[in-house]
């Protein structure tokens, strides 16, 4: 009876993690005006409708073994929801609005995929021995349909964030957080061992990327205190970061030319000014943030979210680089003694709340970079987890005896193409499972649409 205890608790919590994360995609989609469905805010990526099936032909697809004999009543939809689009090279999509089916036909579709699901998994009893096909626990299926929602609830926020401000349904504001004059500074991190990714086991969930674990030796260091902050963004842009080809590496230039980037997407220029420039101006130009449901002057305080193109460039500028994953990895969650901790903050064991960072959906935009001052490593370095991943130098690949997951063999290896960049940290919009130390995010270098930012150092 033991087991059986177990796999309901198990169970139990599964279900209610599954639930939350419906509740939060739903959320997210009840933000949009009806006729907003059928846009496509990022040129790269699939009309927003996509998306509202794309959720449940994932979920059905990759759990319905755990039912053998279960039915699709629309294996059409099962395939046409299939997959997501990456901007990775050939054309944009070219599909019309009259392409998809009604929305109407696809919540049908989600709905049906739901209740089928609900009926035939809710008696599961996930026992410790239990296996699928593929030799794996079910609740590490289970595991992977909610961290796929979950980090589709953050890149649809980054979609959304691209609509024209009355295509959402505005949200209150939280309470804007003020924290004392930032004192930027660089923190000497000692020579040490990191370990990066997870060791095997059935008990703990990780995607194939994050195994298998290994220790790397990091030389002495030194790293930003704070994520840079528009305010130091500013200084590159009017010293003419964008103009300087020497600070850009030839294909980001060739990039930022071919597009005409001046300045990070996230900002807007609300004129032009012929007087001298203040805060928030370059070249007379007085600037904007675009928050998810408003325009802003341009919080100074807040950290810049650019491209890695862009983030490197600017670290060319200040003399620095890029951290590698190595090296933010060591900055986080490492310790003078050599321990490591599963969070930087604390003694490392307190499990991420609304008091530790900007994170878990307690918010939509950024906040000022040292807004949460319980928030740091053991070396002192801020705001790590929330507020923005942070770009890395690391080209996205395998760990040593990385083996792809037979369910989703294309989930990493597609992108093992020295083109995608390691993120590390989180955003406002990360779901507090995906802040553990060994969760690695990619996109390409010229993806402008994330909400990410970088910190830099020197060696």
């Amino acid at each position: 009876m033991r087991v059986a205890e177990k796999g309901l608790l198990v169970t139990d919590e599964l279900t209610e993690r599954a639930s939350d994360a419906r509740r939060r995609s739903d959320a997210l989609f009840n933000l949009l005006r009806e006729d907003a469905f059928y846009d496509r805010p990022i040129p790269e990526r699939h009309r927003i409708v996509f998306y509202v099936g794309h959720l449940e032909a994932f979920d059905w697809n990759l759990l319905k073994e755990l039912r053998p004999g279960l039915k699709s009543a629309h294996p059409e939809f099962d395939r046409l929801f299939a997959f997501g689009i990456d901007p990775v090279g050939g054309g944009l999509p070219t599909d019309l609005p009259s392409d998809w089916p009604s929305l109407e036909i696809v919540r049908d579709y989600v709905n049906h995929v739901r209740g089928t699901l609900d009926r035939n998994l809710a008696s599961i009893i996930l026992e410790p021995n239990s296996q699928t096909r593929d030799g794996f626990p079910p609740r590490t299926l289970f595991n992977a349909a909610i961290e796929h929602r979950l980090m589709h609830v953050e890149t649809l926020a980054y979609m959304l964030h691209q609509l024209p401000l009355d295509a959402k349904v505005r949200q209150p504001n939280s309470l804007p957080l003020a924290g004392p004059p930032i004192v930027q500074r660089m923190v000497s991190i000692p020579a040490g061992v990191v370990t990066l990714g997870l060791a095997r086991s059935p008990e703990r969930f990780g995607w194939d990327n994050e195994y298998a674990a290994h220790t790397v030796d990091v030389p002495a260091f030194e790293i930003d205190r704070h994520k840079v902050t528009n305010r130091q963004y500013i200084e590159f842009m009017a010293a003419g970061g964008y103009e300087t080809h020497a600070l850009w590496e030839e294909d980001d230039w060739n990039w930022k030319t071919a597009h005409g980037i001046f300045h990070p997407l996230f900002w807007k220029r609300e004129g032009n000014r012929s007087s001298g420039q203040t805060s928030g101006q370059t070249s007379g130009h007085t600037w904007l943030w675009q928050t998810m449901f408003d325009e802003v002057p341009l919080p100074l305080d807040w950290p810049v979210y650019v491209s890695q193109a862009e983030a490197a460039a600017y670290a060319h500028w200040a003399g620095k680089s890029l951290p590698t994953e190595a090296e933010w990895q060591r900055a986080a969650y490492g310790t003078i003694d050599g321990a490591t901790r599963p969070y930087p903050w604390g003694n490392g064991d307190e499990a991420p709340n609304a008091q530790l960072g900007n994170f878990d959906f307690h918010r939509w935009d950024p906040v000022p970079v040292n807004a949460f001052p319980d928030c740091q490593s053991a070396f002192g370095v801020h705001d790590l987890l929330g507020n923005g991943w942070e770009w890395t130098s690391t080209a996205f690949g395998p760990f040593p005896d990385f083996e792809p997951f037979p369910f989703y063999r294309g989930y990493s290896a597609d992108f093992f193409d020295g083109k995608h960049f390691v993120m590390k940290g989180g955003s406002a919009r990360t779901a507090a499972c995906m802040l553990r130390s060994t969760f690695r995010n990619w996109f390409q270098a010229h993806y402008q649409y994330v909400y990410a930012g970088f910190r830099c150092v020197n060696r």
